[in-house]
């Protein structure tokens, strides 16, 4: 499948948030979007309700879609499905990553808890001129999707082989990238147990692995455990993607 160039402009994503933000907009905390969020947090006492009322997130999402970090990511992603695909935007926040999918011409939709990030990619959605759903996960999310992909996402969650298996369940095809700890992360990063859930992955049905930006392992794979020539051909490809990892 060749690949599918994706257009990022950063100035619409700031543009966006000063728009909908209107005199509330703090161009400051956009530029220091890291402390905004952990001040943010240091103010809150339960991390569940943090992720359901966060509005630092507006600028922490905002930076990070400006800077292109996880176009890598998607341009994977397009490489295995093509578009008119079914696909879930798990974990969406502002919807950055499924907003271009959809103007590249992929039918997405996202999910994410109730919170002022989710009412901002409404806003947008509406703004692009696009209809797609935008669902609850403290409610019912469908399933039947050709893919689900949730970025910088799994390692804020308690339990990662749980939310896993809830986008394993409603999807045929899983990207997600797991990233490895360093000195600063911030308390609400879990560490992972990154060599457990790869052999999970290759176990599956793994279609593709890379090492990205020294410290984001991305994984696909295929829901459903391969025969022995499957699980050969995932350890081929772990095997593969840590060698090009160490000689980057």
């Amino acid at each position: 499948m060749p690949d599918l160039a994706l257009t990022l402009d950063p100035e619409r994503e700031q543009e966006e948030l000063r728009a909908y933000l209107g005199d509330e907009y703090d161009h400051t905390a956009l530029q220091r979007y890291q402390r905004t969020l952990d001040e943010e947090w240091e103010g809150c006492e339960d991390e569940q309700d943090f992720y359901r009322t966060s509005r630092g997130y507006l600028y922490n999402l905002t930076a990070f879609a400006m800077t292109g970090t996880k176009l890598p990511y998607l341009e994977q992603l397009t490489r295995h499905i093509e578009p008119g695909a079914r696909v879930l935007d798990y974990g969406c926040g502002i919807g950055s990553d499924g907003l271009l999918l959809l103007e590249a011409g992929y039918r997405v939709e996202f999910a994410d808890f109730d919170n002022p990030s989710v009412a901002f990619l409404r806003w947008r959605l509406e703004r692009r001129g696009f209809d797609a759903p935008v669902h609850d996960l403290d409610q019912d999310v469908p399933a039947g999707f050709d893919a689900a992909f949730a970025f910088d996402v799994i390692e804020h969650v308690p339990d990662a082989f749980a939310f896993l298996g809830e986008m394993e369940r409603r999807s045929a095809l899983v990207e997600v990238n797991l990233l490895a700890p360093e000195p600063g992360d911030q308390d609400l990063h879990h560490e992972l147990p990154i060599g457990s859930i790869l052999g999970h992955a290759a176990r599956q049905g793994l279609v593709a692995y890379r090492v990205l930006h020294g410290r984001s392992h991305l994984v696909l794979y295929r829901p459903g455990r391969a025969g022995p020539v499957g699980r050969v051909a995932g350890h081929a490809r772990l095997t593969a993607g840590r060698i090009r990892a160490r000689l980057a």
